[in-house]
């Protein structure tokens, strides 16, 4: 005979040890200051495999089973979330809890605890750093990046804003995955570098990309690297552009040898 507590479903097993892991470590003492800070369970193997158990059952339907998302309803590639420039565990923390205002993204009520054990199994997931050596020339590199990046991307504390910053990308990111966003930039763009245009009655045609928005408001970095906002009831014509605004590099206009090179400087600036 099965125990009262026995749940016949695989996630109803899992769920149980789910429970019984948030109940140990609540008796362990997480404060909903260390909450807002650092991941409290970094140090928890299992933590990861009781946060994959809560995505599947309430995360996936957006982000998909592999955490890669849903290019249809702009649901972002969660595996990619920590090559984005600032996130942190709180960010990603405080995300989760609030949700992100003016997307499909909602608040969520999870105990403190559930959401560390969320972003204990996205950072097990999480696309990783360099897995081999560098071997471009960087200097060769340096020139090359002034040349095809410094207009939209920064580095070493030069360079513009329109794009992500890439100081310490290589820490973060493997070759393959650089490699990837150089020659189809469109195929995965970040939040806040959606390009977007519009017609505002006081203003004409602006271009760029969106840096927030909710129902009446968008902020956005317009291609002069300008912060600007605007009132939606005065905006017409407005194209959320499928295509980034980086171009895409093709073996032609940038040799596999001179992409090296630039990878090579990159890792030089971490």
């Amino acid at each position: 005979m099965k125990p009262k507590n026995y749940l016949v479903t695989n996630f109803g097993v899992m769920r149980i040890s789910v429970c019984a892991l948030v109940s140990l470590l609540l008796l362990g003492g997480l404060s909903v200051a260390q909450a807002q800070q650092n991941n409290p369970l970094a140090s928890d193997p299992r933590a990861a495999g009781a946060g994959g158990v809560i995505f599947r059952a309430q995360c996936a339907t957006c982000h998909g089973a592999d955490a890669k998302g849903i290019a249809s309803i702009e649901a972002p590639d969660l595996t990619l979330i920590w090559t984005q420039d600032g996130n942190t565990d709180g960010s990603v923390f405080a995300t989760i809890q609030n949700g992100i205002p003016g997307s499909i993204m909602p608040a969520h009520g999870f105990p403190d605890t559930e959401i560390w054990m969320l972003v204990s199994y996205l950072r097990s997931i999480a696309t990783g750093g360099a897995t081999r050596p560098f071997t471009g020339d960087a200097d060769t590199g340096q020139r090359l990046f002034n040349a095809n990046c410094a207009g939209c991307h920064r580095v070493g504390g030069a360079g513009s804003a329109l794009g992500p910053n890439l100081a310490g990308v290589t820490a973060r990111r493997s070759q393959d995955s650089i490699a990837s966003s150089i020659r189809e930039p469109s195929a995965s763009i970040g939040r806040g570098y959606k390009p977007i245009s519009f017609l505002s009655v006081n203003q004409g045609r602006v271009q760029g990309v969106i840096k927030s928005e909710d129902a009446f408001s968008i902020q956005i970095m317009d291609s002069n690297q300008q912060l600007r906002g605007f009132m939606k009831s005065e905006l017409s014509q407005m194209n959320r552009e499928p295509n980034s605004l980086m171009p895409s590099f093709s073996i032609a206009e940038l040799s596999d040898s001179e992409l090296n090179d630039i990878l090579g400087f990159l890792d030089q600036q971490r």
